[in-house]
């Protein structure tokens, strides 16, 4: 499935989890019961040793993988085995595409069914050769757009953008919070175009998720909370929350946003 035929179906709800934790065997189970659960997207994270853009809980799973033996030839095997009827959407940096190749790499998203490429430190302005591979292999590849992106250039990032617009909830890194900030609902309401606009950093709660689309939000993003959850092992819990924060976002669909 296209990320664009998912948002046929809106509102969303994307779940990161980072392959290879607690080992790669386990990822491809998980993702399946992930989508099960009620995940429309899967955000398949590549560990990296200096992931710049995530916070503790996720450098840590980070480091699990590694040591589990997760590396980018298996990350593709194990995204190839994840065989579920939703998108799954790669997530790392840009040092591990531009080792393979942005070519290459694309080709092997294309080949193990990923549909997206998600690259937090690689800007659109830097982004040709792999905007062209993208292109190339019928990859969409996501920007990021944050509270502080001034208008001309986040006009110019929803021009670039394919599938939808990540849009970061706050400045800083990943992490579990405990609000939805004002200049989260600014941020959304800004975004003057037709794309998707997904929203993540700092969603844990059903509370949150649903606030986000009752911003104007086609999609909450959550990573965190459930990476967390995989660390102590309750996995039942993590299917749990999927699906409470899947019924939070249905429930919230064309309701007015919560003022706080």
């Amino acid at each position: 499935m296209k990320i664009s035929e998912a948002f046929q179906n809106k509102p969303l709800l994307i779940v990161y989890i980072c392959a290879g934790d607690p080992t790669p065997d386990a990822t491809p189970d998980l993702v399946r019961r992930l989508v099960k659960a009620g995940a429309d997207i899967i955000e398949l994270g590549l560990p990296h040793s200096d992931p710049i853009a995530d916070g503790p809980t996720i450098q840590a799973a980070a480091q699990r993988a590694i040591a589990a033996g997760m590396n980018t030839d298996v990350y593709f095997d194990v995204a190839a085995q994840a065989d579920v009827n939703v998108p799954k959407i790669f997530m790392g940096y840009y040092n591990m595409v531009y080792a393979r190749g942005p070519d290459r790499f694309a080709l092997d998203c294309a080949k193990s069914g990923i549909r997206g490429m998600i690259v937090p430190d690689l800007p659109p302005e830097e982004a040709g050769p792999l905007h062209d591979a993208c292109r190339r292999y019928g990859v969409d590849l996501i920007f990021l757009a944050s509270p502080n992106t001034p208008p001309e250039r986040l006009h110019m990032i929803e021009n670039e953008t394919s599938g939808f617009l990540y849009l970061v909830a706050r400045t800083g890194v990943t992490g579990a919070k405990s609000d939805v900030l004002q200049s989260t609902r600014d941020l959304i309401s800004r975004v003057s175009g037709d794309v998707p606009k997904a929203v993540g950093f700092g969603i844990s709660t059903p509370e949150q998720a649903a606030d986000v689309i009752r911003a104007g939000a086609d999609a909450a993003i959550v990573g965190s909370v459930c990476v967390d959850l995989i660390a102590r092992g309750e996995i039942e819990r993590l299917e749990e929350l999927v699906r409470e924060m899947k019924a939070a976002i249905v429930g919230a669909k064309g309701k007015a946003p919560i003022v706080c």
